[in-house]
C-alpha cells in the first residue's frame, strides 16, 4: 500500500524505471519444452531492451459464440542481445509463437515455449538464437480467448430493438492496462507503435477500428474482412475496434476530416447535436493548438455497456449513451451541457494524450488535467451561451474536498500495478490538475500559456513526455540542440530557464510547480492586518486533523506552496500580484482599505482565511453592496468560510451570518453554493433521530429561500443559468416537502399518468415531478415501466433518481437486487443507483449493507481501482456521521484487508467520514443556538 502520509515530493527516477538490461543470453539451443526454463523477468514494468514498432493485428470475433480468435504479428528492435521477448497477456490462450526475421525467415524449426506470469500478466517467448542488438524482427503469436463479461478489454455489449430482440455487438476499453486482454501487447504507454489491423465480422454487421477501412475482403457468403488502414505511432491503450449493427450521421469539418457518430439504430435521432458539437470542436482545436488533426476520420461511438462517461481511442472515441446522445424532448439544459463538456474533454485528448502521452502513468494529469481544463476553454469560446465556466468552480470545489483529507496524493504520485494505475483515475488527476493549469494561465497570461503549450505539443509529437518537459516549454526554454534547429523555440538563452516576472519579482517556473504537483494538498492562506501591511501566513488545509491533535504538527511539517497570490482591496479596482514563496510574508496596502478579497475571481488553487475582523468586514460588504465582489469572488467566500467551521478557525455561526445576504443575490452560482452547503447539513441531520433539530433547519432553509422559490416557473425558459437554477431550487423545495411545490409535482405527475407517458414534461423538472410521484406504488410501478420501454438513456436516469427516492424501502431492494442481476438495469448504472439510493434516509443502510453483502460479485464484475468500486466505497458512506457508522466501516475494511489495503479509496471513504463525525461533535450544538435564534 501506498504511503498515505507521504509529505516529501515525488520525482521519477531511474528507480522506478523499468531496466534496460536483458536477461543473459544463453546463445545455445533449448529444449521446446519449458520445464528447464524459468520465468526471465521479474519486474512489473516491462524490459527496455525490446521496442515494438509495428503490429499487424486480424482478429475474428464470433458474437454468437462470444468468443475471439486472433493473430499478432509485431515487428521488434532489439536494443541489447537476448534470447527472451517478455510481453503483457491477461487471459488469451496464445497456442503458437513464432519468432521471424527481417526478412521473414524463422529462426528456429521448433515449437517456440511460452512462459507466463499471472501475477504481472505478463508472457515470455523464448527463442534458442540470440536476438542481436540492434536488429529487428518479428514476433508472430495465434490466440483465442472469450468476450469478456466486464467492461475492459475486448468485450460484449447488447441492446433491444423496439420489438424487444436483442442485439449483441463487441466493443473495446483498454485505458489503463486492459489492451493485453484482447491481444498480446506492450502494454505500456511509452511503447508506442504503428498498427494494421484486420476483423472479420459478418455481413450484417460493420467492423470500427481506429482508421478508415482501406477494403473489404468476402472470405465465405457469411464472412467478411475489412482491412483498416496503417495507424499513426500511438500506446496501445488507444486502440480500438468495434462490431455491430449500428447506424451512423456524419459530416466534414473545414479541413477535411470525416466526423461520423454512431448508434444504435432505433436512437440516430438523437446524435445530430454531437455531429454538431464535434465539428465545431476539431475546428477550434486546430486552431488553438495550431496543430492539424492527423487522422483522415474522427468516429464517436455510444456503446450500450460503458463503465466510464468516454474513452478517447484515437480515430474512434467510445462513449457512454448519456454523454454522446442527446434527446431534445427528454434532455435538460444540464444533459445538454454534458454531452458538450464531454465530446470537448475527449477531443482535447487526441492531441493531449494521444499526439503526446505522458511517459507513464504518475503523470496520468498531463493526459486528464489538460483535457479537463481545455474542455472549459473549449465549450466557453464555441457556446458561450452554455456558461461553461460556472463549472469550472464546481471542479475547484471537488479539488479542494478531497485534496483537505490527509488520504489525498500528489498529481505525480508514484502507480505501478493494474490497480494503482487505475485509482490515478480520480478527482486529484482530473479537477486538481485542472485547477493548477488554470492558476497557471491566469499567472503567465493567456497568449503566454497558450503557445507554451502549442510549443509542447509540436515538441512532443508522436512521443512521451514528463512533467518537467511542461515546464520547460511554458517557460520557453530551449536545450542547445532545440535552439540551434530553432524548431521549436524561442528563447536563446539557457541561463534565463524557468524565469518569469511576476508583479516584479523573479520566479522559477519547475521550482514553482513542483510545490503544486509533487506533494499533495491545498494550502490555507491567513491574513490579517498591521498598519499599511498584509501579514500572510500559509499552512497545510486539513480538514478531519485539528490542530490541537498531537499528529498535527507532524502533517504539517514540510509543506510549502509557491502562491501567486492575487487580491483587491475597497480602495482599487486593480488585482494586485504577489508570489509568497515562503511560510509568512507580508504585502503593502493602503492604510485607508476597509477589506480586502484575497484570491480574486478565484483563479488560484488556494483557500483563505480572516483574522482580526476581517471576515466580518467581507460580511458587512456582502449585506451593503455584494456586487462590488465578482460572483466568483462572492462564492470563493461562501465556499472558504464554510470549510473553516471543520477546522474551527469560523463558528458556524458567523458563516451562517456571511450568507445572510442571499436574498438579494442574483447570480445562480453563489446562490447554489449556499444553498448546498445549507441542503448538506440537512441531508446528514435527516438520517440522525434529531427531528427537532431536522425540523427547524428544514423550517430556516425554506423560508429564507422562500422569494427565489417562489420566482420560479414550472417550465424550460430562460437561460442555461436560469434553468439550473430552477431545477436545483425547485428540487430541493419538494424534497423538504414545500406544499406549492409539492401541488404543481403532483398535478403534473398525474396529468403524465393520465397520458400514458405521452405528455411532454420539462425538461429541466422531470426528474423532480417523477421523484414526486415514485412516493406512490401505482407511481413508482408506472416509471419502472417507463424506464423499460424508454429510449432515451438520459430519461432513464432521471427515472432511476426518482424510483431511488422513494421512501419506501421494499421497493429500494427491488432497485437494488435488479441492478444486480443487470437485466432491467444495466450493470454500468449499479454504482450509480447504489448511490442515489445511499442519499435517501431510508436507504442509506440498506445500500451500505448491500454493498458490504455483494462485495465478492462487484469486485469480480468491476476491476479493483476502477470508478465503480471506488463510487460504492466513497460514495455509499459519503453522509455518515456517527462514531457506530466510522466503526463499522472500520470493521467492514478489516474483513477485506487484502483488497482494501490496495486501495486509496478505502482510507478517503474514512477520513471522509472522520470529518463528519468531527463535524457533527462541534458543530450541532452551536447550529442548534443560531437556529433558536433566527428561526423565532
Amino acid at each position: 500500500m501506498l504511503s498515505l502520509l507521504q509529505t516529501s515530493v515525488f520525482r521519477s527516477s531511474s528507480a522506478h524505471q523499468a531496466s534496460t538490461t536483458s536477461p543473459h543470453p544463453t546463445g545455445g539451443a533449448s529444449s521446446s519444452g519449458t520445464a528447464d526454463l524459468s520465468f526471465p523477468w521479474s519486474r512489473q514494468r516491462l524490459p527496455k531492451y525490446i521496442v515494438p514498432l509495428h503490429y499487424h493485428l486480424q482478429l475474428h470475433p464470433n458474437l454468437t459464440a462470444l468468443s475471439v480468435t486472433g493473430s499478432v504479428r509485431i515487428q521488434i528492435e532489439v536494443k541489447s542481445d537476448t534470447n527472451w521477448v517478455v510481453l503483457h497477456s491477461k487471459g488469451l490462450q496464445i497456442s503458437n509463437a513464432t519468432l521471424l526475421d527481417h526478412k521473414l525467415a524463422h529462426l528456429s524449426d521448433q515449437v517456440l515455449p511460452v512462459l507466463h506470469h499471472p501475477g504481472h500478466e505478463q508472457v515470455a517467448v523464448f527463442c534458442p538464437r540470440v536476438l542481436s542488438s540492434g536488429q529487428k524482427y518479428f514476433l508472430q503469436l495465434q490466440f483465442g480467448a472469450e468476450l469478456t463479461e466486464v467492461f475492459n478489454g475486448f468485450y460484449k455489449s447488447s441492446y433491444k430493438t423496439g420489438s424487444g430482440e436483442t442485439r449483441v455487438l463487441a466493443s473495446t476499453h483498454f485505458e489503463p492496462t486492459s489492451a493485453r486482454k484482447a491481444f498480446p501487447c506492450f502494454d505500456e504507454p511509452s511503447f508506442k507503435a504503428n498498427y494494421t489491423i484486420s476483423i472479420r465480422r459478418s455481413p450484417e454487421h460493420i467492423a470500427l477500428s481506429n482508421m478508415p477501412i482501406e477494403k473489404t475482403v468476402r472470405l465465405k457468403v457469411d464472412l467478411m474482412e475489412d482491412h483498416f488502414a496503417t495507424s499513426v505511432k500511438m500506446s496501445t491503450y488507444l486502440v480500438a475496434f468495434v462490431v455491430c449493427d449500428f447506424r451512423s450521421v456524419s459530416a466534414t469539418t473545414s479541413s477535411g476530416v470525416q466526423v461520423s457518430i454512431y448508434a444504435a439504430p432505433e436512437k440516430i435521432e438523437q446524435t445530430h447535436y454531437a455531429l454538431e458539437v464535434a465539428i465545431k470542436t476539431l475546428d477550434f482545436y486546430e486552431k488553438y493548438f495550431n496543430i492539424y488533426y492527423p487522422l483522415p476520420k474522427q468516429d464517436l461511438i455510444a456503446i450500450p455497456d460503458f463503465e466510464s462517461g468516454a474513452m478517447e481511442n484515437w480515430g474512434l472515441i467510445t462513449y457512454r449513451e448519456t454523454s454522446l446522445l442527446y434527446d431534445p424532448l427528454t434532455s435538460s439544459a444540464t444533459d445538454k451541457l454534458w454531452v458538450t463538456i464531454v465530446i470537448a474533454h475527449e477531443l482535447a485528448h487526441q492531441w493531449f494524450g494521444n499526439l503526446v502521452t505522458m511517459v507513464w502513468w504518475n503523470d496520468l494529469w498531463l493526459n486528464e488535467g489538460f483535457a479537463r481544463y481545455m474542455e472549459y476553454i473549449a465549450v466557453e469560446a464555441m457556446y458561450p451561451e452554455l456558461r461553461v465556466e460556472e463549472y469550472l468552480l464546481n471542479t475547484y470545489f471537488a479539488a479542494v474536498a478531497r485534496d483537505s483529507l490527509n488520504s489525498s496524493r500528489p498529481i505525480s504520485s508514484p502507480a505501478e500495478n493494474p490497480t494503482q494505475i487505475e485509482e490515478m483515475f480520480d478527482i486529484v488527476s482530473y479537477d486538481k490538475g485542472a485547477c493548477v493549469l488554470h492558476m497557471l494561465r491566469h499567472f503567465l497570461t493567456d497568449e503566454v500559456f497558450q503557445s507554451g503549450i502549442v510549443r509542447y505539443l509540436h515538441k512532443f509529437s508522436y512521443s512521451n513526455a514528463h512533467n518537467q518537459d511542461l515546464w520547460d516549454s511554458l517557460a520557453n526554454t530551449c536545450s542547445g540542440d532545440d535552439f540551434t534547429s530553432g524548431k521549436f523555440c524561442y528563447s536563446g538563452s539557457q541561463a534565463a530557464k524557468n524565469a518569469y516576472l511576476f508583479a516584479g519579482e523573479h520566479m522559477n517556473l519547475t521550482a514553482m510547480m513542483n510545490t503544486w504537483t509533487l506533494q499533495k494538498g491545498v494550502p490555507l492562506v491567513t491574513v490579517s492586518r498591521k498598519g499599511s501591511r498584509l501579514l500572510l501566513r500559509q499552512e497545510r488545509f486539513l480538514k478531519a486533523v485539528l490542530p490541537s491533535n498531537p499528529v498535527w504538527a507532524t502533517l504539517q511539517h514540510g509543506y510549502l506552496w509557491h502562491i501567486p497570490l492575487t487580491f483587491k482591496t475597497s480602495t482599487s479596482s486593480t488585482v494586485h500580484r504577489h508570489l509568497m514563496v515562503t511560510k509568512t510574508d507580508s504585502v503593502h496596502v493602503e492604510e485607508e482599505v476597509r477589506w480586502v478579497k484575497v484570491n480574486t475571481d478565484m483563479a488560484g488553487y488556494y483557500l483563505v482565511h480572516y483574522e482580526d475582523g476581517g471576515w466580518d468586514q467581507l460580511t458587512h460588504l456582502l449585506r451593503e453592496n455584494h456586487t462590488a465582489l465578482s460572483y466568483q469572488d462572492r462564492t470563493h467566500l461562501i465556499h472558504n468560510a464554510f470549510q473553516l467551521i471543520v477546522t474551527g478557525k469560523l463558528s458556524i455561526g458567523e458563516a451562517l451570518d456571511l450568507i445572510s445576504y442571499l436574498p438579494l443575490e442574483t447570480h445562480t452560482v453563489p446562490l447554489l453554493e449556499g444553498l448546498g452547503f445549507l441542503e448538506a447539513y440537512y441531508k446528514m441531520l435527516e438520517k440522525r433521530t434529531d427531528h427537532d433539530l431536522t425540523l427547524k433547519l428544514r423550517t430556516h432553509i425554506l423560508r429564507f429561500f422562500r422569494g427565489v422559490i417562489d420566482q420560479q416557473t414550472w417550465s424550460d425558459q430562460g437561460s442555461v443559468s436560469e434553468r439550473h437554477l430552477r431545477s436545483e431550487v425547485l428540487s430541493l423545495a419538494c424534497d423538504l416537502g414545500h406544499a406549492p411545490c409539492l401541488q404543481v409535482a403532483n398535478q403534473s405527475f398525474e396529468d403524465w399518468l393520465r397520458s400514458k407517458g405521452t405528455l411532454s414534461l420539462p425538461t429541466d423538472l422531470t426528474e423532480t415531478i417523477y421523484s414526486v410521484g415514485a412516493q406512490d406504488d401505482q407511481g413508482w410501478e408506472a416509471l419502472l415501466h417507463t424506464y423499460t420501454v424508454s429510449h432515451s438513456e438520459t430519461h432513464k436516469r432521471k427515472i432511476l433518481s426518482a424510483m431511488g427516492s422513494s421512501r419506501d424501502t421494499s421497493k429500494l431492494n427491488r432497485l437494488l437486487e435488479l441492478a444486480l442481476k443487470g437485466e432491467v438495469i444495466r450493470h454500468q448504472d449499479l454504482s450509480t443507483l447504489v448511490y442515489m439510493v445511499a442519499r435517501n434516509p431510508q436507504g442509506q443502510r440498506l445500500a451500505w449493507d448491500f454493498v458490504k453483502k455483494n462485495w465478492g460479485m462487484l469486485v469480480q464484475k468491476f476491476q479493483l481501482g476502477s470508478f465503480c468500486i471506488r463510487s460504492l466505497i466513497v460514495s455509499t458512506t459519503a453522509q455518515f456521521s456517527s462514531p457506530e457508522e466510522l466503526a463499522d466501516m472500520q470493521s467492514f475494511f478489516k474483513s477485506i484487508e487484502e483488497q482494501a489495503s490496495q486501495l486509496r479509496a478505502t482510507q478517503i471513504a474514512l477520513d471522509n467520514v472522520e470529518k463528519n463525525v468531527m463535524w457533527m461533535q462541534r458543530n450541532l450544538g452551536a447550529l442548534r443556538d443560531w437556529l433558536n435564534t433566527h428561526t423565532q
